[in-house]
């Protein structure tokens, strides 16, 4: 069973579940040779199953939206992809922002399932928006 925790972008107990995974390179390879990065703007929803980590999704909180960026699970498990999606769309419902995730294609089911729409395609991403978190207006 997966249990998803949030954190804050700078708190140590973050710092310590994840840091094996930002610095593994089979872990930077799955981001596309990305580097992850953090500060007090971003909130992480972090997957663990038996005290393992099993994947994070890191929500940078802007002034009009939250976007989920440079994500990692492991072996694309789908129940991982679930917990963590629905932990983020559970806490973003009553925030009065957009929230957009730059989705690695092959992933884009599991967000199309939680209400995103595609809002712009490059090669390898999409960018896809959901509805508001309180007012339920479509911001696409």
């Amino acid at each position: 069973m997966v249990n998803t925790i949030k954190m804050a972008g700078t708190s140590p107990e973050l710092y310590k579940c994840v840091a094996p995974l930002v610095m593994n390179p089979e872990v930077i390879k799955y981001n596309h040779n990305y580097p992850f990065k953090t500060s007090e703007s971003f909130v992480w929803f972090v997957a663990f199953v038996q005290k393992k980590v099993v994947g994070f999704f890191p929500v940078e909180i802007r002034k009009k939206t939250w976007v989920i960026n440079n994500y990692y699970v492991a072996n694309n498990e789908e129940d991982t992809f679930v917990s963590l999606l629905e932990a983020v769309v559970d806490e973003f419902k009553d925030v009065d922002k957009t929230l957009e995730a730059v989705v690695q294609k092959g992933h884009e089911l599991y967000f199309f399932e939680q209400g995103f729409e595609v809002e712009r395609i490059w090669s390898t991403y999409l960018k896809l928006k959901r509805k508001d978190g309180k007012n339920g207006k479509e911001r696409v």
